[in-house]
């Protein structure tokens, strides 16, 4: 399998994935849209303590729902999408929010598509249901005073990397994953998100552990950019957000293009520095919030580092606009990609916390970052791909102002 892709030419990839756990035929690929089948297996997003989206493709229009019920007992139950009293059917992306759901509890569910063959206002024919295998899901518990969580960065269209990076974390429990951007080199189809980033995903971990994705600069660029919202939801449907799990409270940061915005290659279609203005506005209010303020840890995500990172246009602009702001209200630890070479820069000149920036695409340069933290203390490690640990942070918990 051809798994690399250099800037200038989309090579497309076939997944030859089985299926297995499918009740239906499977997603295997392009040549599989003549039927009626999943093109992925389901996706967990946006986690909550009382909600949870699950996310997949068919090849056909269809009208999907989700089956789900408690573990441990309890009714079984159907969720699907209705907007404006219009039940969502008639599509091939399908992305459905469970709803009324219980802190820390595990659920049951397995996900349903019906084929849609005719859709006339007074007229519809409907084709064969399928069904997925049954998959669990735990709902974050506000009163859990711990996290675990898992980082990937900088992938870059090479798919094979995300299960060869899970494996150096072994049997060690996690909470959820977070794509800290460059996951592609630019976005050319769906089949690319099915084939580079949803297909690895579900096979290791996203049916039953959620993730949260924010762009990195290549993912501001190709002609299919414009639709990578329609495929993931992040928290409150932002490109940006904030979220707390256990003592951490996480700010997620969309850093945008790393050039100036009238740069020859973006033909007079960028406006990265609004963009980024405005996120600054909605930092500093989010910094202020409750639930910054009471957290015994404050850990920014964002794809570009604020320094570390040379003098090109975009790092300039997040230092200008962000690095104050993390001074002002106190922020512990950013972490990092985009440059390609892994580091652990502590507080020094420039920045009063640490920066920890994962690696790059290439083999031997690749990086898993864990994070785990209680009340006490939070505890970062870096692995290379080798299996070395090639970084580690700890942060005490400090009393807050």
């Amino acid at each position: 399998m051809t798994t690399k892709l250099n800037r200038r030419a989309f090579v497309s990839v076939i997944s030859k994935s089985s299926a297995i756990g499918f009740i239906a035929p499977a997603w295997i690929g392009a040549e599989s849209q003549a039927s009626h089948v999943f093109l992925t297996k389901p996706y967990l997003q946006n986690p909550m303590a009382n909600a949870m989206t699950i996310c997949w493709i068919t090849a056909k229009p269809s009208h999907s729902w989700v089956e789900f019920q408690e573990v441990k007992g309890g009714e079984q139950r159907k969720a699907q999408a209705v907007v404006l009293g219009l039940v969502v059917a008639n599509n091939t992306m399908h992305r459905i929010t469970l709803r009324n759901l219980k802190p820390g509890v595990t659920y049951r569910y397995r996900v349903c598509s019906r084929e849609l063959q005719m859709f006339k206002p007074y007229e519809k024919t409907f084709g064969e249901t399928i069904f997925s295998d049954f998959y669990q899901f735990t709902t974050p518990d506000p009163s859990n005073r711990e996290v675990s969580m898992l980082i990937f960065n900088d992938i870059h269209d090479r798919p094979l990397s995300f299960g060869q990076l899970m494996k150096l974390n072994g049997t060690d429990p996690f909470d959820f994953v977070f794509l800290n951007g460059d996951m592609f080199d630019y976005q050319e189809s769906e089949q690319q998100l099915i084939d580079h980033l949803i297909q690895p995903c579900t096979e290791i971990f996203a049916s039953e552990k959620p993730f949260l994705f924010v762009r990195g600069n290549h993912e501001t660029r190709g002609k299919f950019a414009y639709h990578l919202a329609d495929y993931f939801e992040n928290i409150n449907n932002q490109p940006y957000f904030s979220f707390t799990r256990g003592p951490v409270h996480f700010i997620a940061l969309d850093t945008g293009e790393d050039k100036v915005d009238d740069d020859v290659e973006y033909d007079g279609l960028a406006a990265f520095d609004v963009f980024r203005e405005e996120e600054a506005r909605w930092l500093e209010a989010e910094l202020q919030s409750k639930s910054a303020k009471e957290a015994a840890f404050r850990v920014v995500l964002m794809h570009i580092p604020p320094f570390h990172s040379g003098d090109w246009h975009g790092t300039m602009h997040c230092r200008k606009l962000f690095s104050p702001l993390f001074e002002k209200y106190g922020v512990d630890m950013v972490i990092s990609g985009h440059t390609h070479r892994y580091g652990v820069h502590k507080p020094q000149e420039g920045h009063s916390y640490p920066i920890i920036i994962g690696g790059g695409p290439k083999e031997g340069n690749r990086t898993l970052i864990k994070l785990k933290a209680n009340e006490r203390e939070l505890n970062l490690s870096m692995l290379a791909d080798t299996g070395t640990e090639v970084g580690t942070y700890r942060l005490v918990a400090r009393k807050r102002k």
